[in-house]
């Protein structure tokens, strides 16, 4: 528990110092937040790697998936943030992270069951995709803000720090991309790796995630053949990005914690 401990006093430093930053309208560069984050993700996933070898598999209910996707989020923001471009975003992710991580430690853990090296590739490609979409879901978010702010002639604050409008949706779209080509993989192993769906519980979170590939694939080509861009592009991945997170984690917590079964 010493680990966690450490991990979320060192997120949540990051993201108190990114804030603070923010706050004086100063750019945050590579400054001392960034190595508070590095840390915290290293000992983050330590913890996980601890819990693997304790049990000899790789734990993906639930708290352990939504822990590696805060770690994917943190090392995503860590790794990007360094060059300046998307470290606002710590102020959100780094919280997040240390509460997954948090929810992780605290849950009474299950026995793992083990998996052979095709599900686990369906699963660790699962988990990239939603780390990915979501760090392009807060994006969106951040993209919206910024233009309402425009509008209204009320660029102040820490709205200044983020990146110009054409780069924040520049990377708005590279996320996406990759996102899209991550769940694209992951919908392609669970054909080829999944048997028998409905025994496993998987039809509804095979037809969510369908839904929300195709949201995102309709975005993508409407970027690229109308040059969709602002709120529309916002409300698409938003709605796409809450589709994949029914599929994967609305269906874990239903039958995990109400139906107590593994999903």
């Amino acid at each position: 528990m010493t680990i966690v401990l450490i991990a979320v006093a060192a997120y949540l430093a990051a993201a108190i110092w990114l804030a603070a930053d923010l706050g004086r309208d100063r750019a945050p560069g590579l400054r001392p937040w960034w190595w508070l984050a590095l840390g915290g993700f290293l000992l983050h996933g330590g913890r996980h790697l601890i819990a693997w070898q304790h049990s000899g598999a790789a734990d993906l209910h639930l708290f352990a998936a939504l822990s590696l996707v805060g770690l994917g989020m943190a090392a995503l923001t860590t790794l990007f943030g360094a060059r300046g471009r998307m470290a606002a975003l710590g102020v959100v992710v780094f919280p997040i992270a240390a509460a997954t991580l948090l929810a992780f430690a605290l849950h009474t853990p299950r026995t793992p069951e083990a998996l052979d090296w095709r599900l686990q590739l369906h699963a660790w490609l699962a988990l990239l995709a939603y780390a990915t979409l979501a760090i392009a879901a807060l994006l969106a978010v951040m993209l919206w803000l910024q233009e309402r702010a425009l509008r209204r002639h009320r660029i102040h604050g820490w709205l200044r720090a983020l990146p110009p409008l054409v780069e924040l949706e520049t990377l708005l779209f590279r996320s996406i991309t990759v996102g899209f080509v991550l769940l694209s993989a992951t919908l392609l192993t669970g054909m080829l790796f999944v048997e028998n769906l409905l025994a496993q519980h998987l039809v509804h979170k095979t037809v969510l995630s369908v839904l929300s590939w195709l949201v995102f694939g309709g975005l993508l080509v409407g970027r690229w053949r109308r040059g969709w861009r602002g709120a529309k592009a916002v409300h698409w991945t938003l709605v796409a990005m809450a589709l994949l997170v029914l599929a994967f984690f609305g269906s874990k917590a239903v039958l995990e914690l109400v139906l107590n079964r593994a999903a």
